[in-house]
């Protein structure tokens, strides 16, 4: 499993040759990419991270995914710094025997990163930047996991 927190762009297509690469019995790979849109007068956003405490809370995640889950490999890059319109932001993968475990996993982990990861970020409007608050929405999502 591996987790990335980096300025740089990432490619989809690399990352999943990479774990498809490391196992030679995956029957299913679900992946996810969290996109910057531009909506409502937002153009762009910044990221702003703990280093090591996040990568520690994204490897927490990733580990309980396998434990919930038949899961043999799973990625999680996340970006920071600047992001304009249309750049990618996020990228999750989850590798399993089967698509119903990878779909699961994948859900899990989208959601416990945009609650549990310390990732703040800042949008960029017509008026300036402005951080953005957590939302509701997110938290309920997360919440479905608890057991």
């Amino acid at each position: 499993m591996e987790v990335r927190i980096q300025v740089e762009d990432f490619d989809l297509c690399s990352e999943l040759d990479k774990i498809r690469k490391r196992h030679r019995d995956i029957g299913a790979v679900a992946s996810f990419v969290g996109i910057v849109r531009e909506h409502g007068g937002i153009s762009g956003m910044e990221l702003e991270h703990y280093p090591g405490m996040t990568e520690a809370a994204l490897e927490a995640i990733l580990i309980e995914a396998k434990h919930r889950w038949a899961i043999l490999d799973a990625t999680v890059i996340h970006r920071v710094g600047r992001l304009e319109g249309s750049e990618q932001i996020v990228l999750a993968i989850v590798a399993s025997p089967h698509r119903k475990e990878a779909f699961l996993a994948l859900e899990f982990v989208v959601d416990k990163l945009k609650t549990e990861a310390p990732l703040w970020k800042k949008e960029k409007t017509q008026d300036g930047w402005k951080w953005v608050d957590a939302k509701e929405s997110d938290d309920a999502a997360a919440s479905r996991w608890i057991e």
